[in-house]
């Protein structure tokens, strides 16, 4: 009996690895929210916004609570995960144009290589599905740039305002003043417009029924899924079936939609028995958009949010899901959106670029075997310059500055702020006359890092008059 005790444990380690072996390479779901904070999901501390299914997800898989984005706002953001680099490598950028704008003639060069076409590589059907904002133009939407289909809002969905009030005026009207017909932003299918204004009332049930078609005509795989939401990023817009459901009002409403539809993608996974050969991501592109007050989100417990370097800019909450692959558990240690690429990369047995730096580590010890991450370090850019770090617990403001009007004005900090996240994850207490050696070694990796630098053409800055 003590040997069959002792062999068992043996037997189930070689089981799990032969089915994972008779598998293939896994299919990937990246499921990227808009403007959503850390705090708005129940799992990560809600007290009124329901996500059933997102709990769920994080039960059965990871729940993260140190990942970052690589960029507080939207355009730089989503390069950095396409790509698994810091978008000032590829352009993506800028310290005055800080996203594209309709308007904007640049985008995601050619020249670098997106998550889609390291898939793609590997035999692997792929799809775009929502906000692209990496360039509205034919040579840099998503077709471009190695997915073999889009359909979505090729920028954000504030854009394109048609009304007789200024901007920022216009928002200080009640939800019922704001219309579909207010936003003339496209909808397009592949390169061709389909919709305009695209009905947003519907947005996020259509592409969420645009993902569960494609992954039930991919169903004998491998694929990979980009599903990237417009919501919950301002205007906010819901469907009759959510619209008025959640006691957190239209924000609710929009977020709860969100989570049904990663349930219904999820069930769909189990019902075409794929659930143990697929992983899904659930994150964020960059913090709450708190300058829109209950139109936006929560940062949690973290300071400040969207545009800013401050923690509630670019801690997300990040879910991975995949039944027999991944290791249920909450995950402290730290990772990042750029960790994607490599990750992705290594599962599918695809081969990393030799030509250029990724910033992106494998994060698949973590994933399948529950390992702490690889990551250590964060770098915290405001367009292209950054203006933070982190190292370990530790991270250090050279640089402050609030945005959209809120959380102060530019401050360089001489010496820098220094905070311990793990004691003080509000960054509520500056220790820096505590702890000179440990700012004068932030400051050596900064410098490495800055020196790994290439200057490239900026393609945010170019604008139509």
């Amino acid at each position: 009996m003590r040997a069959l005790l002792l062999l068992f444990p043996l037997l189930c380690c070689f089981s799990g690895l032969s089915a994972q072996d008779k598998s293939g390479p896994p299919n990937f779901v990246v499921i990227f929210t808009d403007d959503l904070g850390y705090g708005d999901l129940s799992s990560y501390g809600h007290p009124t916004i329901r996500t059933p299914r997102l709990d769920e997800m994080g039960r059965e898989g990871q729940r993260w609570t140190n990942f970052y984005v690589a960029a507080n706002v939207c355009t730089p953001s989503r390069a950095a995960l396409l790509t698994g680099r810091y978008p000032v490598r590829s352009g993506m950028s800028s310290d005055r144009h800080r996203v594209l704008f309709p308007n904007s003639t640049g985008g995601l060069p050619a020249s670098e290589i997106t998550l889609a076409e390291q898939l793609k590589s590997a035999g692997y059907a792929t799809a775009a599905i929502g906000k692209w904002h990496l360039g509205h133009l034919p040579q840099y939407l998503p077709t471009a740039h190695g997915f073999d289909t889009y359909f979505g809002i090729p920028y954000s969905n504030d854009m394109d305002l048609s009304s007789p009030l200024p901007y920022h005026e216009f928002w200080r009207q009640s939800h019922d003043s704001i219309r579909v017909e207010n936003f003339n932003v496209p909808l397009l299918r592949d390169t061709l417009v389909v919709e305009q204004p695209a009905d947003q009332r519907t947005i996020t049930r259509r592409y969420t029924q645009e993902a569960m078609d494609f992954i039930k005509s991919h169903a004998g795989g491998p694929f990979f899924v980009y599903l990237a939401h417009n919501l919950p990023h301002v205007p906010l817009f819901a469907s009759d079936d959510f619209l008025g459901s959640s006691e957190r009002g239209l924000y609710g409403d929009v977020v709860e939609e969100i989570d049904d539809g990663v349930g219904r993608i999820l069930d769909l996974l189990r019902a075409e028995g794929l659930a143990e050969n697929t992983i899904v991501v659930f994150t964020s592109d960059n913090g709450p958009w708190r300058s829109y007050g209950l139109d936006g989100g929560s940062p949690g417990p973290f300071r400040a949010g969207k545009g800013t370097t401050w923690e509630g800019g670019h801690r997300v909450p990040a879910v991975f899901w995949g039944p027999g692959r991944i290791a249920p558990g909450t995950v402290r240690s730290m990772g990042s959106t750029l960790d994607l690429f490599t990750t992705f990369s290594a599962l599918a047995g695809v081969a990393l670029p030799d030509d250029r730096i990724i910033d992106g580590l494998d994060l698949s010890p973590t994933l399948l075997q529950g390992h702490d991450s690889p990551r250590q370090e964060m770098i915290f850019y405001r367009g292209q310059t950054p203006y933070a770090m982190r190292l370990g617990q530790y991270k250090a403001h050279f640089i402050t500055e609030g945005a959209y009007g809120q959380f102060g004005e530019r401050e360089v900090h001489e010496p820098p702020l220094l905070y311990h996240l793990g004691y003080d994850p509000g960054e509520t207490t500056d220790i820096a006359p505590q702890h000179p050696e440990v700012i004068q070694q932030i400051a050596e990796r900064l410098d490495q890092h800055r020196a790994t630098i290439t200057p490239v053409k900026n393609q945010l800055a170019e604008r139509k008059n």
